[in-house]
């Protein structure tokens, strides 16, 4: 539909809203497990790798089950999706409140608050994409900003509750908030502008600038069949495996060179701060210059991060490496439902979508708990840093040699 077709408050956009809310309290609170981690391995004497495999289980399990609720968001819509995994998440963290033992923090965190986790980044960005065809990549990337903006405050927040009261106050506190958050905002939400009798925003005006029917496309067992499929579930997975281990040893490695806890969470504020700045940036530039070419822009910001990361000792370098390294992956994460559009087009968007986020949450489950077990090993981070150079140098090839988008197929299978 175009602009002046459309009704003067067009209702896409109360739907990208309540999707952003629910990516600033999903992502944001994921990533305070990195400051919850070392009060819960000092009080019960677990070591870095036994702690970090709660979240590499969390992970890896979150990634499988996107699948599912892509699945389902493409049948039902995210209303429900999210509905049940807001209550999932908040009760997830509830639990984690009364954790003491090592069991229960691998059932809590690892297997419950990944159910509630798994409703939010693909869900919300698949339904994104099905309400804008005109700026779809900016709207994504607005919307996306979600997990930069929550990344930015929540661990902030979270390690101002663990020293104001207890790690298992600020547990509760946070369970409370996203099950009352995302339960709310869930209710705003529809899966395409069909429903409420619009068509998609700039349908019709022939300026998307992508390369495949934005209604048509590809089934998945189709997609599944392409060399192109396998080749972004391989850069995912090389990106899931720099990011997550990163995210959770970067607070313990900075406090372990004598860096304050609060400098410390201050390096995740920071990642936060840019990840926003990534998300909108390369949104927009995947519009302009295409999805492919800004992923790969993204790992060789991602790559450099990394390699600074290797030899920085002092905190303003610590800085600037957030900033580089939060730009990059928010970017990525905002290009990752243009690029699957662009590649697959809308036809089986969420689930699609889903697949390709499981590689990064398949890198995500390695990557934290064997930089944990290197650190215990050897008592130093450095080897872990130099690994993660390689694998977002890897994914930068791969990213390189991805081919066009695939003919779609003149028969569904």
């Amino acid at each position: 539909m175009s602009e002046g077709k459309n009704p003067k408050f067009f209702y896409g956009y109360t739907v990208a809203l309540a999707a952003f809310l629910i990516l600033v309290i999903t992502q944001g609170t994921l990533y305070t497990f990195g400051v919850f981690f070392k009060p819960l391995s000092a009080e019960f004497g677990w070591t870095r790798a036994m702690t970090s495999g709660a979240f590499s289980l969390s992970t890896m399990l979150k990634g499988l089950f996107y699948i599912f609720t892509g699945i389902l968001n493409d049948k039902i819509g995210p209303r429900v999706v999210m509905t049940g995994c807001g209550f999932f998440l908040g009760l997830g963290y509830l639990l984690m409140s009364r954790v003491n033992s090592i069991w229960q923090l691998y059932l809590f965190f690892g297997f419950i608050v990944a159910i509630g986790m798994s409703g939010g980044f693909v869900p919300m960005l698949s339904t994104v994409s099905r309400w804008f065809v005109k700026r779809r990549g900016l709207i994504i990337g607005v919307v996306a900003a979600g997990t930069g903006l929550g990344t930015l405050i929540v661990p902030w927040i979270a390690n101002w509750l663990i020293s104001s009261y207890d790690w298992r106050t600020s547990y509760t506190i946070l369970g409370i908030t996203a099950l009352v958050i995302i339960v709310l905002a869930a209710q705003f939400l529809r899966r395409d502008p069909s429903q409420v009798g619009l068509l998609p925003y700039g349908q019709g005006e022939g300026e998307t600038g992508h390369s495949v029917q934005d209604i048509g496309g590809f089934s998945f067992g189709q997609a599944i069949r392409t060399r192109q499929f396998w080749m972004l579930l391989v850069a995912t997975l090389s990106f899931g495996f720099c990011m997550y281990a990163i995210m959770v040893h970067i607070v313990p490695h900075a406090t372990d060179l004598g860096i304050s806890a609060v400098n410390a969470a201050n390096i995740i504020a920071i990642i936060g701060g840019a990840n926003v700045v990534g998300r909108i940036m390369m949104g927009g530039t995947g519009d302009r210059i295409g999805s492919k070419k800004a992923f790969a822009l993204c790992f060789i910001l991602m790559s450099f991060s990394l390699a600074l990361l290797v030899v920085t000792r002092e905190l303003w370098i610590f800085y600037l490496f957030g900033f580089a390294f939060g730009f990059a992956f928010g970017g990525m994460l905002a290009l990752m439902a243009l690029l699957v559009a662009d590649l697959f087009g809308l036809l089986s968007h969420g689930v699609i979508l889903g697949s390709a986020a499981f590689g990064i949450d398949i890198g995500g489950a390695v990557g934290p708990v064997l930089a944990g077990h290197i650190f215990d090993t050897t008592g130093s981070y450095q080897l872990v840093f130099l690994a993660c150079v390689g694998v977002s140098i890897a994914g930068l090839t791969v990213m390189a040699l991805l081919p066009p988008p695939p003919k779609t197929p003149r028969f569904s299978s």
